[in-house]
């Protein structure tokens, strides 16, 4: 496949910018492709071809680090470090398709638009039709967090039965994103006056707080992924299966305290200056 060898997770991490391109080209492949060959159910299968594009390097990254995990004597904090270098280059990625998702349903008729983002325009209508009976911050707080420990505990669980299988809730979430914000610029284009002044506005009044959350679920399913390849690698009664699983058990932590202070950003700050 000739996106698969575009890059792997060693070339990754020393190229980190670069896979915000890449997310880029993926999404905008993917969106094409859907319109073209499965316009009917383009709003899905836009989202399972980026999925199929980036699945090799999700995949290899997850097998990169459960590698990492395997390092003798190597204390907790230093591999949630090293971790770290594939969260950096994941959330590249993942911008590069809410960028090219949000553009693109700026760009094309609204007939096509509706077509396209049918499925995530009814999951934004249907998510702010639920938090709007809610009377009180601490009521929506606490909403938006059971709801976002939901998608958390999703990831994980497709990353552990379906290896990289997280990777098709964080596009799709990429998804409604990009029609969120689209759908942001096209109410307020009046108020702004330029496209290139009200696509950076919403992109930050969405990715203020969902960049948080993104990076939570790319914690939880990397976690997932790790504890998955290792229930194949070794027995489960080995040493070096009980440091893999103490090492994911820490990522999922760090990923619910992420996904805390992400619920806390969107209910009481960008509110504030969005």
């Amino acid at each position: 496949m000739v996106l698969e060898s575009l890059i792997g997770p060693i070339k990754a991490e020393r190229n980190k910018k670069w896979l915000f391109i890449y997310g880029i080209v993926y999404a905008t492949i993917g969106m094409i492709v859907a319109l073209w060959v499965f316009r009917s159910q383009a709003s899905m299968v836009m989202v399972f071809l980026t999925v199929l594009a980036s699945f090799p390097l999700f995949y290899k990254a997850i097998r990169y680090e459960e590698k990492k995990d395997l390092k003798k004597n190597v204390p907790e904090l230093v591999l949630i470090k090293e971790h770290g270098e594939a969260l950096k280059y994941l959330m590249f990625l993942f911008s590069g398709f809410v960028v090219a998702f949000t553009i693109l349903f700026l760009i094309f008729p609204p007939d096509i638009t509706r077509s396209l983002f049918s499925s995530q325009i009814s999951t934004i209508e249907a998510i702010n039709s639920n938090i709007t009976g809610n009377t009180t911050s601490i009521d929506i707080f606490f909403k938006v967090l059971a709801n976002n420990l939901r998608v958390l505990f999703f990831c994980i669980f497709f990353a552990f039965f379906y290896g990289a299988g997280a990777l098709f809730i964080l596009v799709w979430n990429a998804s409604v994103i990009g029609a969120a914000a689209g759908s942001f610029v096209q109410s307020r284009i009046a108020e702004y006056g330029s496209y290139f002044l009200a696509i950076p506005v919403s992109l930050m009044r969405y990715m203020t707080h969902g960049m948080f959350e993104i990076l939570a679920y790319f914690i939880a399913g990397l976690a997932g992924g790790i504890i998955s390849v290792a229930v194949i690698n070794h027995k489960t009664t080995s040493e070096q299966f009980k440091h893999v699983v103490i090492d994911s058990l820490d990522l999922i932590l760090l990923g619910f305290i992420v996904l805390v202070f992400a619920a806390f950003v969107e209910v009481f700050i960008t509110p504030v200056f969005f």
